[in-house]
């Protein structure tokens, strides 16, 4: 396997008094040179001091040998990727292919191909998220979420399928009828340590519908496993667990504290100032903000993030690192940087969850476009590249699933 060193750069955040200081060597988006990273004054519950890092913590690889490994070449636009077992890896394919990694090996044949499935070649519809059932071992469950077309429209729907070994077997449709459109259409699939399924979904290009209870889009959705709405969703007979979001497609958890996280693409310069994406600690019931706020603005009744990036850098997934395998990465937040074309950790505070003190991106190894982030069960950090996404620039062997390891 090819193996290549890397470092990470760090950000160094200082916050207070409403502003912040400029982020150092915060690059890898091509059309800026540095960027903002705001981390917003926070009220109540949330009211922090400033945090300096010191110097002490600038080597994020010094305390371990990593390294990092070109796991998997050829892939077409990976969408998200997740392990059955140890090794066995499945891998979306944002055409409609579902894909097997077999002990680090691509099999040439798909799983399954998603035949209905509406994909653009720089659109950001197809199959996109998946999750595998807290009980597969016993139900071989896997969950699905893909954009189709219904006349002249698009819809997100979420299926449930049994996988077979060697194929898919479609068993049920838990949520159909999801506004979708070629772009914002979220569509992250993760179970929560509840074992409830958690569903991303954009605004669909509606972006004041996002504030609408009784519309699908612009929320994060909260189901049990067969598709009916738990008994504790904070709206009666609804499946809306938050709303006022944009284009969510990234969500975690702390296991130790049960918080959940969620990344957010910000304005595009047509619906807003361009930036403005959000990482957010999520909590049942509440709103936001999108579309009446976004950046560091503030909105009374509406949560605000807990670090806003602008320029944007795109985070196209999120996965909270809490193994003790690469400890110096312990209680970091990644997230796959799209335009930002980085690898981000947001580091959390191990006393409070929800205070951000530094910020790093891996960008000196050149991977172009990361989408998705996940930690493996060897406890090692695996993430794809998005390159012939339509927006890329593919190298010969992307799209590619990395992996940085520990060698001890």
């Amino acid at each position: 396997m090819k193996k290549i060193w890397i470092g990470f750069i760090l950000i160094v955040v200082i916050f207070g008094g409403g502003g912040l200081a400029r982020g150092f060597l915060f690059g890898g988006d091509s059309e800026s040179q540095s960027g903002d990273v705001v981390l917003p004054q926070r009220d109540s519950d949330f009211d922090h001091e400033p945090v300096i890092v010191p110097p002490s913590n600038l080597d994020f690889f010094e305390s371990v040998d990593t390294s990092l490994e070109t796991l998997v070449t050829g892939l077409e636009v990976p969408w998200d990727l997740d392990w059955t077992s140890e090794g066995r890896m499945l891998v979306t394919e944002r055409p409609g292919r579902v894909r097997v990694v077999q002990d680090g090996v691509l099999v040439e044949e798909s799983l399954h191909v998603f035949s209905e499935v509406v994909s653009g070649s720089s659109a950001e519809s197809g199959l996109m998220g998946f999750a595998v059932d807290p009980n597969y071992d016993q139900n071989h469950f896997l969950y699905f979420c893909l954009a189709y077309s219904v006349g002249n429209e698009l819809q997100d729907k979420v299926i449930r399928m049994v996988d077979h070994g060697d194929r898919l077997e479609e068993d049920l449709i838990l949520l159909d009828g999801i506004p979708a459109a070629q772009y914002h259409d979220g569509c992250q699939l993760e179970f929560g340590p509840d074992q409830k399924l958690y569903i991303t979904t954009g605004d669909a290009l509606q972006r004041e519908r996002a504030q609408d209870l009784k519309y699908l889009g612009g929320k994060i959705l909260r189901l049990n496993r067969d598709g009916s709405i738990p008994d504790d969703n904070p709206f009666p007979e609804s499946p809306v667990w938050t709303f006022g979001h944009r284009n969510p497609q990234g969500i975690t958890w702390n296991i130790n504290s049960d918080r959940m996280y969620e990344t957010e693409h910000g304005p595009s310069g047509f619906d807003g100032p361009g930036g403005g994406d959000e990482v957010n600690r999520i909590v049942s019931g509440s709103n936001y903000g999108w579309p009446l706020v976004s950046h560091e603005e503030h909105l009374d009744g509406a949560i605000d993030p807990l670090a806003v990036f602008t320029p944007a850098e795109a985070p196209g997934s999120a996965a909270f690192y809490d193994e003790d395998v690469i400890p110096q990465f312990n209680n970091c937040l990644f997230f796959g940087a799209l335009k930002g074309e980085g690898l981000v950790c947001v580091h959390l505070s191990r006393l409070d969850p929800d205070q951000v003190i530094e910020i790093r991106k891996l960008d000196e190894v050149q991977f172009g476009r990361i989408r998705a982030v996940k930690v493996g069960p060897d406890g090692f950090l695996y993430f794809s590249t998005s390159n012939r996404d339509g927006r890329g620039n593919p190298a010969g062997e992307d799209d590619r699933i990395f992996r940085i390891r520990s060698q001890m």
